[in-house]
């Protein structure tokens, strides 16, 4: 790579450890009275989903 060569490194997400996604553990009682567990998934804010962090973010 030359000097003029602008590159940069992929860092990986430190909150989704690079998935792109967050997963969210949840329970939640019924009306029967009992407990419903649920695994939520949604896409990571801190890197929109990418799995690593943008040029320029830390």
């Amino acid at each position: 790579m030359s000097d003029s060569t602008v590159g940069f490194k992929r860092i990986p997400c430190p909150d989704c450890e690079g998935s792109g996604e967050l997963r969210i553990e949840s329970e939640n009682i019924n009306e029967h009275f009992e407990v419903e567990k649920q695994t939520v998934i949604t896409e990571c804010p801190r890197c929109l989903g990418l799995g690593f962090l943008p040029p320029g973010s830390s």
